[in-house]
């Protein structure tokens, strides 16, 4: 006997079950975006393994240990995108969409990382990510997280705090790594293995690590905030007070950072203590430099990407998640000769009437199987098609949730005889109002 098939480890199945939910905040997602203006974009999955190198940064974490990487059949190096603001960039570049325009655009896709797998963090995992582009002003930042804010209320999400800080221009970065690298090379001894691996590569990185024991060390290295540029130390507080004036809470963070080396000016996380050690359900912050970076005009940008994983988990969590649909009708039917004059009849049905969730027992049965099966799916009205109905022209209706009998109505009145005993349903005791 082979061995069973399992899925790979960390790439998950959203099953029907659960599904509902991840639909529900797509759906949320996608109307917000909208009434702030933003477009969708759809790119690839798989992007050559140059783009991320030169956007991400080749010390980076996801670049030197996480990307899935492969030669294809060409002899080029290709990955699987394990963030999606690179592809976006790359997308305006290739096409020509820049030259002072402007952009506002999101995409909804799975991105790849080889990690450890942990409650929250996959190998395969979902992001929404969305991206402003041609604004250099806070203004537009102060929008993009107004908008995060918002669209957690829509989903009834509570308990995240947000965490802003700035990371200044690439001078006043070099200036302050520098002194960061000075610090920790005093403390070297006491440095765990990782941040001794970033000290040489990125030692901003070792401000965000979660090692209990380095977290004394973390607290007395100088700041960034403090080796800011005047035009980043105004750009900061300009968004502050944008926030405050919006009634966004926040929090500064001087030791967050963000994992990719495009980033400048505004960073910020919101942040859970309800999903583990993977504390992050979104994050994101301003890159100007990264668009000139991979070859196009220099224009500034800002953006996020939220966790859907982790966001689905909290809506589920807070109750928040829509129960499963069910079928407005199930049809049982009677007799192996009034099957296809049954499939015939609701398919006219869904013809007049496309927005009814129809379900047709299929595979036969006597009366009792059917109708346990149409208990099941949980709709409130049954159609009985069988011979006996058919040779008289009509089609029986019983209500499955209620205590009424049976009736029957003409073939040809089927719409809106079924309309009818649906809004009776929906209003036992009376005619529905309006």
């Amino acid at each position: 006997m082979s061995e069973q098939l399992q899925a790979i480890r960390g790439m998950n199945d959203v099953l029907p079950s659960e599904i509902g939910a991840w639909q529900h905040f797509e759906s949320c997602t996608r109307e917000l975006l909208a009434s702030y203006g933003y477009e969708e974009i759809r790119v690839p999955v798989v992007e050559r393994t140059e783009l991320f190198k030169r956007a991400i940064g080749e010390h980076t974490d996801v670049v030197g240990k996480e990307m899935y990487t492969f030669t294809d059949r060409g002899g080029d190096s290709l990955t699987l995108r394990p963030e999606a603001t690179a592809g976006i960039v790359r997308a305006l570049i290739s096409n020509g969409m820049l030259r002072g325009a402007r952009h506002k655009l999101w995409c909804l896709g799975p991105m790849f990382r080889h990690e450890t797998p942990q409650a929250g963090r996959y190998r395969q995992f979902w992001q929404v990510d969305v991206e402003a582009v041609g604004c250099a002003g806070p203004d537009v930042d102060a929008e993009l997280i107004a908008l995060g804010a918002r669209l957690w209320q829509r989903l009834g999400i509570t308990g995240l705090k947000l965490e802003i800080n700035s990371l200044g221009t690439p001078d006043s970065r070099r200036a302050y790594r520098a002194h960061l690298s000075d610090y920790l090379r005093g403390h070297e001894s006491r440095l765990d293995a990782d941040s001794q691996r970033r000290l040489g590569t990125n030692p901003l990185r070792i401000l965000d690590s979660k090692n209990p024991e380095m977290q004394e060390l973390i607290r007395g290295a100088p700041e960034l905030t403090e080796h800011l540029d005047v035009e980043s130390r105004d750009h900061f507080q300009t968004l502050c007070a944008m926030l405050r004036e919006v009634g966004v809470s926040f929090q500064i963070n001087p030791r967050l950072v963000r994992g990719l080396d495009y980033y400048n000016r505004t960073v910020f996380e919101w942040i859970t203590q309800s999903t583990g050690a993977q504390n992050a359900v979104c994050s994101g912050g301003r890159y100007d430099g990264l668009i000139s970076q991979l070859g196009g005009d220099g224009t500034p940008a800002i953006g996020f990407a939220m966790g859907v994983e982790r966001l689905v988990t909290l809506l589920t969590a807070a109750g928040k998640a829509p129960p499963p649909p069910r079928p407005d009708v199930f049809v049982v039917v009677s007799g192996e000769q009034s099957a296809a004059k049954a499939l015939k009849l609701i398919e006219g049905l869904r013809t007049q009437r496309p927005r009814l969730r129809i379900e047709l027992s299929f595979g036969g049965g006597n009366f009792k199987a059917q109708f346990r099966r149409a208990d099941k799916s949980g709709a409130p009205l049954a159609l009985i098609v069988g011979e006996d109905e058919l040779a008289r022209g009509v089609v029986a209706m019983k209500p499955l949730r209620e205590q009424s009998g049976q009736t029957e109505c003409p073939v040809g009145d089927l719409a809106p005889a079924v309309d009818a005993a649906l809004a009776l349903l929906a209003h036992p005791g009376g005619a529905p109002a309006g």
